[in-house]
């Protein structure tokens, strides 16, 4: 994306290699803590290449040739990962307005949707803390790597208030019962129950292993069709919302099983298998 501008930032920063996005929290002195400014620069970075993505424009390369994205790494500097919601614009809420509360909630809800319904794979590599809103971040991304120091909490019941906006998405990826013990509770846990539970789906054992387990991540994603990749992303989104009845539900995925099936990139796959060579797509993670 040779030319393509991307947004200002302060106190987060995109890297771009080839068709992986390196995304990286850098509020170090806050324990990477999300307040209106990173929760803004976060958003507008997700939203940039959200637009740059193979799932979103339908191609591998841009008009300069330069590889649209398919994966996303999301990391951050310092000793832990994020801290959750910055404490003083939590306690600012007091002296403002219901529309000035419902405004900064938005806000918060424009960062979790924007990666949960991310065109891209999305990898998040968790060292330290990972509070509240923090948690909220992994449980939008689609994989997620902790290391041995890791420690997970919906702690917003420990100040008096509602894990509320990050609420649906850790409950898709918990479900209920785990979801309302953990927000009851607002206690810490470790690696090993995040991993049995469902919260991360890998724990490495030192930075240097998350960084090689990430890699191997992109390898794999890479390995499959972006659009279908995108198409299972969405077709999720479809099924946790799905109100109509059974046959209604099965004629739609026969609707996409057909679309997907005679559209260029499953026609490529299938060929290509047939043919006993790569797809074109897969030659992607060489670029760049």
């Amino acid at each position: 994306m040779a030319g393509d501008t991307q947004p200002d930032t302060e106190l987060c920063r995109l890297e771009v290699e080839g068709a992986v996005a390196n995304l990286t929290l850098d509020r170090t002195d806050a324990f990477n803590a999300l307040n209106p400014q990173l929760i803004s620069e976060i958003s507008e970075l997700l939203e940039w290449t959200s637009e740059r993505s193979v799932g979103r424009t339908g191609e591998l390369h841009s008009p300069d040739g330069s590889p649209n994205l398919r994966a996303i790494v999301i990391r951050a500097e310092g000793k832990h990962f994020c801290a959750g919601a910055d404490i003083n614009m939590m306690r600012d809420g007091g002296s403002k307005t219901p529309e000035e509360n419902r405004a900064d909630s938005e806000r918060l809800d424009r960062l979790f949707h924007g990666l949960w319904s991310h065109p891209c794979f999305t990898i998040a590599c968790v060292q330290g803390v990972a509070l509240g809103g923090g948690a909220g971040l992994v449980s939008c991304s689609d994989h997620v790597i902790a290391e041995p120091r890791t420690r997970i909490a919906l702690s917003e019941a420990k100040l008096g208030i509602s894990a509320a906006v990050i609420g649906p998405y850790v409950y898709r990826r918990l479900g209920s019962a785990g979801f309302r013990r953990l927000a009851m509770l607002a206690s810490r846990i470790g690696p090993e129950e995040a991993l049995r539970i469902g919260f991360v789906d890998e724990v490495a054992d030192s930075a240097g292993a998350m960084e090689e387990s990430a890699s191997a991540v992109v390898s794999e994603v890479m390995t499959s069709g972006p659009i279908a990749v995108t198409s299972a992303k969405r077709m999720v989104g479809v099924l946790d919302r799905w109100e109509g009845d059974d046959d209604s539900l099965r004629s739609w995925t026969l609707d996409l099983t057909s679309e997907m099936r005679g559209s260029p990139e499953g026609q490529e796959g299938l060929s290509s298998f047939l043919d006993g060579r790569k797809p074109a797509w897969s030659q992607e993670d060489q670029e760049g």
